[in-house]
């Protein structure tokens, strides 16, 4: 929790305010009982009705200032929640967009989601009850004990007896309770992530007839939620019972005590009405109590999540503006040269490499083409010029500088990236294109469409490029969706431009034309591709297998070196294409 009371700090004034305003009502509340056994014992029993109205206007004069000082209180409480809930939304959110790539996947994205939410609405909401209620029902305990000491030392001593068996009570369930809460955190985690996994593949699901086997599945995440939240809840839920059944015992004792010291002449019939009346308040006090501890232990398992995701180191050095700490360079890269010299590279917590001992030069603008098999390391070799990923050995050069030396954010701004599962934005294709490039003109829009072999289809569209996309692009084709996402990372116009496996829904036809446009760009070009069609006129091709790379040239010598490089072009053109090669 210290990290939520680090920025309670910030709004300390309003806090106090909100519990001073809590003390004046309770104050009031407190004061009532006695009024109304003065009311009793002075107006009343005598018959003084200037006694019972002078008594009974001060009774209503208080109410109305409890009753203001309760609004403004909850004014007051409910500012600090809410503002705390956006400070502790904003920061965690700002912290995992600085994690690391590799920092960030230790975290399903399901629980930062629940982090970033539910766990946030505990905390905000806990913290709007205890600067209303958590302070104010162990004063309602305290001052109902005193005062009930102050009216009738013996009857008040009844109540006294009770409270201590409560409170112990009381702080055991909270202890056990904050467990079974961070239990039930974790399983809402679960639940999330099959969720998720269910919304993201449900084209995928239908197709594959999977709906039943993903509903017993949700269904399980769901049952494993529901007895762990039960078995929480049946724990906090016990609390309100045992302190009834405590306090009424407690009131029954006073009642029966207080008839006879009435009749002994040592207490009054007001006096009785007054400890009665401040064993009811403890008893309803510790019985709301039952609810805040439920709602503070959950809110403690919630806190220690938020603290543990902002206490994470991201695994780079990060500045205030978001961006790690570099040698101050100032521009952007304009040199799109890379050099990689027997690097090697295995993901964490893994023990087997991913690369070893890649050793390469791509000049500034030459076209790179990486082929290999599924898992042959072709994705991670980009995620190290990208710096997602740092590499365990050997050094990568970026415009002759160690890539380590750049500014990760000047890096970034000098690279457009095409994932390999395209990524689309709910907005205009207008906005998703722009995105690259938040100062993007529309002539530099239209620019990168006509280079990514897109501009024509989205004219042809019924409101051109302010056409909406529907969730992740459902309304375009793949290569549509493709050309888009190629689209948005030329309009950064980038020194280097990487594109996973990202022509693979393109028809050959157009893909030599966008092969051709990039052609033109001052850019260096990787491509990761399985089609030799894009490596013929690449400058480089890298030809990875199992890690290593096992072949590098341009498109005739592999031909006539490589023997894997051959079998590829005779599984797609093949062997006549082969034979029209070498006769060339």
């Amino acid at each position: 929790m210290r990290i939520v009371f680090q920025t309670l700090k910030t709004y300390r004034i309003a806090a106090f305010t909100a519990i001073f305003l809590m003390l004046v009502e309770l104050a009031v509340e407190l004061a009532q009982p006695l009024l109304i056994s003065k009311i009793i014992d002075e107006g009343i029993v005598p018959r003084n009705v200037h006694v019972v109205i002078g008594w009974g206007a001060a009774l209503v004069g208080g109410t109305i200032v409890a009753f203001g000082a309760g609004i403004l209180s909850s004014f007051y409480a409910a500012h600090v929640s809410q503002s705390l809930g956006y400070d502790l939304r904003e920061r965690l959110y700002g912290r995992i967009q600085a994690f690391a790539y590799a920092v960030f996947n230790r975290f399903p994205s399901s629980s930062l989601i629940t982090r970033l939410t539910n766990d946030i609405t505990q905390v905000q909401d806990t913290t709007f009850m205890g600067l209303r209620f958590m302070l104010r029902v162990p004063l309602v305990v305290l001052g109902s004990m005193i005062m009930a000491i102050v009216v009738h030392a013996e009857l008040g001593f009844l109540l006294l007896l009770t409270v201590p068996i409560l409170v112990v009570f009381i702080l055991w369930v909270v202890k056990k309770a904050a467990e079974l809460f961070r239990v039930v955190q974790l399983r809402l985690d679960a639940m999330n992530g099959v969720m998720q996994e269910n919304l993201t593949g449900m084209r995928l699901i239908r197709i594959f007839v999977r709906r039943k086997q993903e509903e017993r599945r949700f269904a399980r995440r769901s049952e494993e939620l529901r007895q762990s939240s039960t078995l929480a809840q049946r724990l906090t839920e016990m609390t309100q019972p045992f302190i009834v059944l405590i306090m009424s015992v407690g009131v029954i004792a006073i009642l029966s005590f207080g008839q006879l010291e009435i009749h002994a002449g040592s207490a009054s019939t007001g006096e009785v009405v007054a400890i009665v009346n401040y064993s009811l308040r403890t008893a309803g006090a510790l019985s709301a109590l039952s609810m805040l501890v439920g709602a503070y232990s959950r809110a403690r398992a919630s806190a220690q999540r938020i603290e543990e995701t902002l206490s994470t180191d991201t695994g780079e050095a990060v500045g205030e503006d978001g961006r790690t700490a570099g040698a101050g360079q100032v521009g952007r890269i304009s040199d799109g040269s890379v050099t990689f010299e027997r690097v090697g590279f295995r993901y964490p917590e893994t023990e087997a490499p991913v690369l070893e001992g890649i050793s390469f030069r791509a000049a500034s603008g030459d076209t790179v083409a990486i082929l290999g098999a599924t898992g042959a390391g072709k994705s991670s070799l980009m995620q190290l010029i990208l710096r997602l990923y740092e590499q365990e050995t050997g050094t990568i050069r970026i415009a002759g500088r160690e890539a380590r030396e750049w500014e990760l954010g000047k890096l970034h701004d000098s690279i457009g990236y095409v994932p390999q599962e395209v990524v689309l934005f709910t907005g205009s294709i207008r906005e998703n294109i722009a995105w690259g490039a938040g100062d993007a003109s529309e002539g530099a829009i239209v620019e990168a469409a006509r280079k990514a072999q897109i501009h024509e289809t989205i004219m042809q569209l019924p409101h051109g490029y302010d056409t909406q996309l529907g969730q992740r692009g459902i309304n375009l084709s793949g290569g549509q969706k493709q050309r888009i996402s190629i689209a948005r990372a030329l309009v950064r116009k980038p020194a280097i431009l990487l594109l996973d496996d990202s022509t693979s829904a393109l028809d050959v036809r157009t893909e030599a034309a966008l092969l051709q446009a990039l052609k033109g760009m001052a850019c260096t070009t990787f491509i990761i591709t399985q089609k030799i069609s894009s490596t013929l006129d690449a400058d480089l091709i890298l030809l990875l297998d199992d890690g290593c790379l096992i072949a590098r040239g341009r498109h005739r010598e592999l031909l006539a070196e490589s023997a894997l490089y051959r079998r590829i072009y005779e599984s797609q053109y093949g062997e006549e294409g082969l034979h029209v090669e070498g006769a060339k």
